[in-house]
């Protein structure tokens, strides 16, 4: 039985493929790059890691103060408990009645009474001679 020449064998194989040297580096290569990942990830913490889960985090709270009297609606909305509806009010009973003289004229737009005008005062700011100052 005879050995194919080295010349079949060469075009047996598809052009594309690498050569054994060049498979070997290759490999080198992928291991260093994951030895690389290892090493962060394991830097980081592992499994028991500083990486931050965005799903898990605590939401923070952003101090803010908003003018009642300049705001649109949708600056008034980003206040907890006044939502799109409320603070299109708000801006409607400016628009219809005149500025708000200080935070508990507020009132006077339907669905704010005194415990939400209590509620949201930390996030307003003081109307000039109103009297009434943020925060309180």
């Amino acid at each position: 039985m005879s050995r194919p020449s080295p010349q079949h064998d060469h075009k047996a194989r598809p052009a594309w493929l690498l050569r054994r040297a060049d498979q070997a580096s290759v490999a080198v290569l992928v291991l260093a790059a994951l030895a690389s990942i290892g090493g962060w990830w394991f830097a980081q913490g592992g499994w028991q890691g500083r990486l931050v889960e965005l799903d898990r985090m605590e939401p923070r709270e952003v101090k803010y103060l908003v003018d009642v009297n300049q705001a649109e609606w949708a600056e008034l909305a980003q206040i907890p408990g006044i939502g799109e509806t409320l603070a299109k009010r708000i801006v409607a009973s400016r628009q219809a009645d005149g500025p708000f003289l200080d935070h508990a004229d507020l009132r006077r737009v339907h669905g704010i009474g005194p415990k939400t005008t209590e509620r949201i005062a930390p996030y307003l700011r003081p109307i000039p001679g109103g009297g009434s100052l943020a925060g309180r």
